[in-house]
């Protein structure tokens, strides 16, 4: 069988390693590093209705080549863009053409975490998975005892990887179920004969308890497949061939997740220099943000009215049917200034981003006809929760950081935003990374981008074109 000799050849590989590389030093190693006891993989597959762990694989024994073209760091970017949860690195070297250099160079380059799948045999492997940069391991009850499960698990516990317990029957399952398993991943592919039965995991979820993830893996090709899962309260896939062989892979996920259902705002904060007008009209966000607070993109009430001038210009030499709003960011102003940039500029949304409090707003909203957002720094659910009644026509939730006032570029806990019940604009270290998986987490009413359209500082039209595409095609799925 396959998995028979894949399981020998590990075994000489991990004795010929120990000689390179003793068990006590890998262990050493991987004993000195922090360790994560929230568990960012767990975290990462709660994070939205449904979450992709994306793989990167070069072969397998089925299929043989998949990628003669190679380029492992540009595919895990791309994961990361489309919005996967996660990414799986093959490091088995025979059979799945893997490597550490994979693993490590990819876990260095993407926010998001990790997994090494291989064939764990050792304890030796989940010590180097530490080094290397993994969040996970991957377990496979064909390979293990409980027994052994169970030791593995607790030893990548104490390191703060998280554990995929693999199975493939119902008699796998119970052995994931005995080793505590939080993670437990049904194979749709038979690892003895490598044939593929989707429905697999579905007549395995019932099995499982609802609060222990589970993962359907292998043999998933379709929206309808991805439907068919959520349908039987399963919440996560592993895809690997399908997305690998995929030229776009953006493209490929959103068609997979499916629809938004609505296209959510873009607001476009930090414009500073008139040459970045025509980019801004040409990409059509909701929203551009002026900053009147100070920070390295403040702007004068003399600059915003020349800025605004040029939008106004510009829309109208493309014949925009529909106009820009413009945003002007304060922090901690006095009414009385707010009140006569917004006449002088023109503004359409007065953002206040400071510690204003109820009172402020509600004598700004009497006293101006714009709209007015407040700006929330959030830790908690609690601190979003305290203006859920606010006066203000939009809230606007940030990253918290005890030193700023205004944009922090960091990103927050999103699912404190789980249960909020009223619309809101989510901003905080929001890029092209990671806003596709921001939109289908939270289901935000808008986005805000500032620095994740910036090159050196200024703005990108490049970034700003990739941006919109990208939301565009989340949307549409």
């Amino acid at each position: 069988m396959i998995l028979d000799k894949i399981i020998e050849s590990t075994k000489q590989r991990v004795e010929a390693e120990k000689k390179e590389q003793s068990l006590a030093d890998v262990q050493a190693l991987a004993l000195a590093m922090d360790v994560d006891t929230t568990f960012p993989f767990e975290e990462a597959l709660r994070q939205q209705d449904f979450n992709f762990i994306c793989e990167v694989k070069k072969a397998s024994p089925s299929k043989g080549i998949i990628a003669e073209d190679f380029p492992y760091l540009h595919i895990a970017k791309e994961y990361e863009t489309a919005g996967a949860a996660a990414i799986s690195v093959l490091t088995e070297p025979e059979f799945f053409k893997g490597h550490k250099r994979y693993l490590e160079e990819i876990a260095q380059t993407v926010k998001i975490p990790v997994l090494r799948k291989d064939f764990i045999i050792d304890e030796y492997q989940i010590y180097q998975a530490k080094v290397w940069g993994a969040s996970a391991i991957l377990l496979i009850c064909a390979c293990l005892d409980v027994p052994t499960l169970t030791r593995f698990r607790e030893l990548a516990d104490s390191l703060g990887l998280s554990s995929l317990v693999e199975a493939h029957d119902e008699e796998e399952v119970q052995m994931a179920i005995d080793c505590g398993a939080r993670i437990i991943g049904v194979n749709n592919r038979n690892l003895k004969d490598f044939t593929v039965d989707i429905q697999n995991s579905i007549r395995l979820r019932k099995l499982v308890d609802d609060d222990v993830i589970f993962v359907s893996e292998s043999g998933l090709e379709t929206p309808e497949h991805i439907q068919l899962l959520r349908d039987n309260n399963i919440g996560v896939a592993l895809m690997g061939e399908s997305f690998m062989r995929a030229p776009n892979k953006v493209e490929k996920l959103a068609y997979l997740y499916g629809p938004i259902h609505y296209k959510p705002a873009v607001k476009m904060c930090g414009i500073s220099q008139v040459e970045t007008i025509p980019a801004i009209v040409a990409n059509e966000p909701d929203y551009m943000g002026l900053v009147f607070a100070p920070s390295k993109r403040q702007v004068s009430v003399e600059q915003a009215c020349v800025l605004v001038q040029a939008l106004r210009v510009e829309e109208e030499k493309a014949g925009t049917n529909r106009p820009i709003q413009v945003v002007g960011v304060f922090v901690n102003e006095r009414l009385e200034d707010i009140l006569s940039i917004v006449d002088e500029v023109g503004l359409d949304v007065v953002q206040l981003h400071g510690d204003e409090q109820e009172a402020f707003i509600q004598d700004l909203k009497e006293q101006t006809d714009v709209e007015v957002w407040k700006a929330v720094q959030v830790r908690t659910a609690d601190d979003a929760a305290a203006w859920i009644d606010s006066a203000a026509d939009m809230l606007l939730f940030d990253a918290y950081h005890k030193d700023e006032r205004g944009g922090t570029g960091e990103i927050f806990d999103w699912s404190s935003l789980d249960n909020f019940d009223r619309p809101f604009i989510l901003a905080g270290g929001i890029d092209r990374t990671n806003v596709a998986r921001a939109i289908r987490a939270v289901r935000p009413f808008g986005v805000d981008i500032s620095s994740g359209i910036e090159t050196d500082g200024k703005k990108d039209p490049e970034k700003m074109q990739a941006f919109t595409e990208l939301t565009d095609v989340v949307r549409r799925g």
